[in-house]
């Protein structure tokens, strides 16, 4: 028993030498299928946000009002199509400003679930005065009662928002925020990337789970299987493996899932583990730091995530930095 017992102790000891050097350090301890575990420090926000905006949901002018709440809802007048070189056609108010939905609410029966915080970056578009796009069938226009006891602008069903980062008429800077938000099209569908799925971005065929992308900006960069530009975060750290990107800037900066080692194409493995992060989110690492892609890339080959917040940044095959001053 003694014996088949030190043997185990020193193939566990051997794992463990084997993971510690990858990541660069002494001492940590690896679970069954190469994920870290128990070496994780409890994810910390930082008081910024740490992710490039100053609320909680991307907003920078949430709690102008004077007690901290959510503007008026405002009314759309009369709506709008406008024809996007990248989504189509796009619904939008009087003022041309983009209309969106929200995946998290439902159309039949009509509902929002968004409030708070929430509707503070999702400005409510009010009912009252809304007209018909030309040419848009006005039977899709509505209206549902709000835990206010506001009545907020449906399309087919659907509540209607605007996006406090949409500055001028024809932004749409709110389009596929979260994975949940989506510009609205005239029938209240979601405005899609032209040429793309549901999803609402075209996936390249025949890319590995993480492969190398030349871009012409960056230079080679590492994207996931649909294409989209992978990003490091400058506040995390490799060891002890930590990640400073939690609650809502994960909405932001999703965590790229786990991909096993076969289905990478010309990236470092070194490092190149699962981390189990303090929220239950089984998150890949490259070189033992955590990995994201941005949720303001809509296309594959989007790089709107690079230098945001002095803080974000692309990721080299060898796991670094693109383009980040020291």
């Amino acid at each position: 028993m003694n014996t088949w017992r030190n043997a185990s102790l020193a193939v566990t000891a051997t794992a463990l030498l084997a993971l510690t050097a990858a990541c660069g350090q002494e001492k940590g301890t690896a679970g069954p299928n190469g994920q870290v575990v128990g070496n994780a420090v409890p994810a910390e926000q930082p008081a910024d946000g740490g992710y490039g905006s100053d609320g909680g949901y991307g907003s920078d002018t949430a709690g102008n009002t004077a007690a901290g709440e959510a503007a008026p809802p405002e009314e759309a007048g009369q709506l709008a199509v406008r024809n996007s070189k990248n989504l189509g056609k796009v619904l939008t108010d009087s003022a041309g400003f983009t209309l969106y939905r929200f995946d998290k609410d439902t159309a039949n029966p009509p509902a929002s679930n968004c409030e708070g915080e929430c509707a503070k970056t999702w400005p409510v578009v009010a009912a009252g005065n809304a007209v018909a796009a030309a040419g848009t069938d006005a039977a899709l226009l509505g209206s549902v009662v709000r835990a206010d006891g506001s009545r907020q602008l449906t399309v087919a069903g659907w509540p209607m928002y605007r996006y406090a980062k949409d500055t001028g008429p024809g932004d749409v800077n709110g389009q596929g925020v979260g994975g949940t938000w989506f510009a609205a099209a005239p029938d209240g569908k979601k405005a899609a990337a032209v040429n793309a799925g549901a999803g609402g971005a075209a996936e390249p065929a025949g890319l590995a789970g993480l492969s190398v992308r030349k871009d012409p900006k960056l230079g080679d960069i590492v994207v996931d299987k649909r294409g989209m530009t992978v990003y490091r975060f400058k506040k995390d750290t490799a060891w002890p493996m930590k990640s400073a990107c939690a609650d809502d800037c994960l909405k932001k900066w999703p965590v790229v899932e786990p991909v096993a080692k076969n289905e990478v194409e010309d990236i470092t493995t070194k490092g190149y583990v699962t981390f189990d992060r303090p929220d239950g989110i089984k998150q890949q690492t490259l070189d033992c730091w955590p990995i994201y892609t941005f949720s303001g890339d809509v296309r594959p080959g989007d790089t709107n995530g690079q230098g945001v917040g002095g803080t974000w940044y692309a990721v080299s095959p060898d796991a670094k930095l693109v383009g980040a001053s020291k």
